[in-house]
């Protein structure tokens, strides 16, 4: 592959260049994209209620965006039913979320069939073309056997579960055994490679052909897997946190926590982020640090997702019950402990947030990286930064060692967690905050991008 070949991105949604949308990866992917001019290809985000089919296409400098509608159909069957009813709980480790019906596969299988068959035609020799995450699983083989050559690489956001878990899902060879059909599969952390090696193993015969155990050879393509662990664009989060303070709604938050500590939480309304277990984990810690008592409160931010799914209605309707629990068995007049907000805030302000707040609460029961952690860090104060309380079972574990690491599943060992956060020193916070931003600034979106394509070139 030469500097001058041409990258082209297929992402389930496409982020269009007039679309807001906080976040480091739709930039890292716009600046890899401008760099070498490319193609950014997927679903507009729009429900067309006749079939689908057409590629409406937008060109901004070096960038061409083509996205094309889903059917009502096609949403019900591949991304509400099969993508997010199926795939997203077995990616997480909850088998017993997982809806699975053969028409939801068949619906997915010819969705991504069609993206193949759309796309093929825009593809041109020497392309290097860069797929991202479950909703495109079988998108490299398709691409394969309509006769594309050049090199594929794909990316998996979420977590890659044990050969066990993946074994369950009927049909499971389809998906991830045609991730040999890819030159490179990215992870999000080794224990991740782990897992797709020994599926690989013991579903496709793989060989393991490198010391490293990172080259694979199945189905007659050698092929290599690796972990590369998503980022955040680390100096922009520290900037835009530190103007963020002159931001009237992180003023009046500050201003409203009198002489309080703020414990935050921010998560999309998912039951993968623990958000029951650290609710009681908060309560725990109010019963069994009663000196504590008024001093600390703690704000949730749980914008609501996938609001027609009847999982997800069911734990908004558990969270406001706990809040309001919790609220009436330990609040005193001036002092609620538990502030629960279901609705979305601007990045800018989040990060204002993230900044004014001395405990940040990360605590999934199972996530592939989560950003929150990375931009919490990145935005506090160097002079006197919070204190990260952080899942184990998220990939972020993996770098930021020095976050107070918990086991979400452990309400004690959390609120304990808590508790040590709120009380910690200065030099201590300093020592840790100073560490993980270093990590940070080392590994940054931007990082994370170029080291994938510099691997996917030398495959």
């Amino acid at each position: 592959m030469n500097a001058a070949s041409r990258l082209v991105v297929v992402s389930n949604r496409v982020a269009l260049p007039d679309e807001e949308r906080p976040g480091g990866l739709a930039v890292a992917l716009r600046a890899a994209l401008a760099e070498r001019g490319g193609l950014w290809f997927g679903w507009s985000g729009h429900r067309a209620p006749a079939p689908a089919g057409e590629v409406h296409a937008q060109r901004a400098g070096r960038i061409t965006y083509a996205t094309t509608d889903l059917t009502r159909a096609e949403y019900d069957g591949y991304y509400a039913g099969f993508s997010n009813r199926t795939l997203w709980p077995l990616l997480h480790f909850r088998l017993d979320l997982v809806e699975y019906s053969r028409e939801n596969l068949d619906a997915y299988l010819r969705v991504n069939a069609r993206f193949a068959d759309a796309l093929m035609p825009r593809l041109r020799d020497g392309d290097t073309v860069w797929v991202h995450d479950y909703h495109l699983l079988p998108l490299g083989a398709l691409l394969r056997e309509r006769g594309f050559g050049g090199r594929i690489g794909f990316f998996l956001h979420v977590p890659m579960p044990s050969s066990d878990l993946l074994a369950a899902l009927p049909g499971h060879e389809a998906l991830f055994g045609n991730l040999s059909a890819y030159d490179l599969v990215g992870l999000q952390t080794r224990r991740d490679v782990e897992r797709l090696q020994d599926y690989m193993r013991l579903y496709r015969g793989a060989d393991v052909r490198n010391e490293q155990g990172q080259v694979l050879m199945a189905d007659g393509h050698r092929f290599r897997v690796g972990a590369f662990p998503i980022s955040i664009d680390t100096a922009a989060i520290e900037a835009q946190a530190a103007d963020a303070m002159r931001r009237a709604t992180v003023r009046r938050l500050r201003a409203s926590l009198s002489v309080r500590k703020l414990a935050i939480g921010v998560d999309r309304l998912d039951y993968s982020k623990g958000l029951t277990r650290r609710f009681r984990a908060f309560e725990r810690y109010l019963e069994t640090h009663r000196v504590h008592t008024g001093k600390v409160t703690f704000l949730q931010i749980a914008p609501p997702s996938r609001t027609d799914v009847a999982v997800y209605q069911r734990l908004r309707s558990t969270l406001e019950g706990l809040a309001g629990s919790i609220n009436g068995r330990q609040a005193d007049p001036d002092w609620t402990p538990v502030r629960y907000v279901n609705r979305n805030f601007s990045h800018d302000v989040l990060t204002g947030f993230y900044r004014v707040a001395d405990i940040g609460l990360v605590t999934p029961l199972r996530d592939g990286m989560n950003l929150v952690a990375k931009e919490y860090v990145a935005s506090q104060a160097a002079e006197d930064p919070g204190v990260l309380v952080l899942s184990r079972f998220a990939g972020a574990a993996y770098e930021l060692h020095e976050a107070l690491l918990v086991n979400p599943y452990d309400i004690d060992g959390v609120a304990e967690a808590i508790a040590q956060a709120a009380t910690m020193s200065l030099a201590e916070r300093r020592e840790r905050h100073a560490a993980m931003l270093a990590t940070l600034r080392r590994h940054d979106i931007n990082a994370w991008r170029r080291g994938f394509l510099e691997v996917l070139n030398g495959v």
